[in-house]
């Protein structure tokens, strides 16, 4: 195994090599966005088998004058020339090819579930088939920043975290690490907008169905949840004991999790706590007190903003906590963790402004 760090140089600069497996999905899209605008980086692989040979500006025109490439059938000897490889593909994808990348010199990043899970048999239970490389798995650092930030600077593989559990960990995370709150009956109520079901073609997916409309969905158990649960357990003391219900709102874009706990400390700053465990976190924003985050003010940007609330004064605390679930919740942290992986700075890239109105 040879571990490469950039060979391609573009006017005297050194160039990350990167290659993207599933490039015509919502977060393949997302991710030729954000990579366009990055400084260090160059796109040399661009995998699609049912589009190979056609156009990415053909495809999405958004991306014309920006990316002169055709999708192509996914190659591993190409692919394993890249110093980093995306995988945007369905589960169970990333897994069969990462391997070989890895014993080839290149660096995975896999943005579906293939390496989220550390326990095999869990992942299989919820992922309903025999994972194809446990050793991977367990090398796998999963790609949390504001938790995992040093492990993912020398990290080979990196499992970038759900949409979904992106938002509740981080709004969880402070009360939890700090022992505030009872961890037996954590409670995360998710919402999310169409584009999280991905690009294919569902009726149930369709403006006619979910516009004026507004459900619930696999409320008696969600893939996320052992991933969310997961993350709380690594930094509590005691159990932690989760119930997690998504919910499909008629917007393309955006999760907003709203997340209840038990308080065990009632003298606690919420806000300050809030304020200093993200202060350094550059993707992160600690609204000031009586705030409400809107998804809005997050469309097309890699941040958390989040807002802690203690209800009449009770010993329940109300955690709001919104991403958009392509950028923040997908493409936009996996460019977040290629940066630490790399030695860049993490913000590299990642200098939108949110898209109003």
């Amino acid at each position: 195994m040879r571990l490469r760090t950039s060979t391609s140089e573009t006017f005297g600069v050194e160039m990350i090599k990167v290659g993207i497996v599933g490039g015509t999905g919502y977060t393949g899209v997302e991710l030729l966005r954000l990579l366009a605008m990055h400084p260090e980086v160059t796109v040399t692989q661009i995998t699609s088998r049912a589009e190979a040979g056609r156009g990415v500006s053909e495809l999405y025109g958004s991306l014309r004058g920006h990316f002169d490439l055709a999708f192509s059938e996914p190659d591993p000897q190409k692919l394993a020339e890249c110093d980093l490889v995306f995988f945007a593909t369905p589960n169970g994808t990333a897994m069969q090819m990462a391997p070989g990348l890895l014993e080839a010199g290149a660096r995975v990043i896999d943005l579906a579930a293939d390496f989220r899970l550390k326990d095999t048999a869990l992942w299989e239970k919820w992922y309903g088939m025999p994972h194809a490389c446990p050793d991977v798995l367990a090398q796998a650092v999963y790609g949390l920043p504001e938790l995992n930030r040093e492990q993912i600077r020398g990290a080979r593989i990196v499992a970038n975290p759900g949409c979904y559990p992106t938002a509740a960990a981080l709004g969880f995370l402070p009360l939890v690490e700090q022992g505030l709150v009872g961890t037996g009956n954590l409670v995360a109520d998710c919402k999310s907008g169409v584009s999280g079901a991905g690009r294919g073609a569902s009726t149930s997916m369709l403006m006619g169905e979910v516009g004026e409309s507004f459900k619930a969905y696999a409320a008696a158990g969600h893939r996320h949840m052992p991933e969310i649960h997961q993350t709380l357990s690594w930094v509590s003391d005691s159990a932690v004991g989760l119930t997690f219900v998504p919910h499909l709102v008629p917007m393309i874009r955006g999760i907003h999790a709203t997340l209840y706990a038990t308080l065990v400390d009632s003298t606690a700053d919420l806000q300050g706590l809030f304020t200093q465990r993200y202060a350094d976190e550059p993707f992160v924003d600690v609204l000031p007190a009586g705030s409400h985050p809107e998804t809005r003010s997050v469309r097309g940007v890699n941040h958390c903003r989040i807002a802690v609330h203690r209800p009449q004064g009770g010993n329940v605390v109300v955690v709001l906590s919104v991403i958009d679930n392509l950028t923040k919740g997908a493409a936009g942290q996996a460019i977040q963790n290629m940066n630490l992986m790399f030695g860049l700075d993490e913000r590299r890239g990642l200098d939108q402004v949110a898209l109003l109105p």
